[in-house]
């Protein structure tokens, strides 16, 4: 393990690597990935994960992440209340949607059920 030297002599031990949040995808064949709906029933609660290119399934954010969302995640500002990150999705939705009231739900689910109403 190298060591960084600060200005003042001080030595802090330093990682000699980056870290990066990928995951390597398998691409089935179209043949391989029907016949794996076809024995699942068209169920995709049944389906292996070797057989799914990329899961899409549900909105808990299952895939990996890039470096650059991960990095997003570790500037965000995540105060429960006067959150920048939350002012700037509201300047952006109102610049985009030109409404007055912008209410961004937590998750997908309660929103759809929410917005369907």
């Amino acid at each position: 393990m190298s060591k960084v030297r600060f200005f003042s002599g001080e030595t802090l031990p330093l990682e000699m690597h980056k870290v990066r949040v990928v995951q390597k995808l398998n691409l089935p064949a179209v043949e391989v990935r029907q016949d794996a709906m076809t024995g699942a029933g068209n169920n995709t609660f049944l389906l292996q994960n070797r057989d799914v290119f990329m899961d899409m399934l549900t909105d808990s954010g299952v895939n990996a992440m890039s470096d650059r969302q991960v990095a997003a995640m570790m500037v965000a500002d995540d105060a429960y209340a006067g959150s920048a990150t939350y002012t700037r999705l509201e300047t952006r939705l109102r610049d985009i949607f030109g409404m007055a009231h912008i209410l961004p739900p937590i998750r997908a689910a309660p929103a759809k059920t929410s917005w369907r109403r």
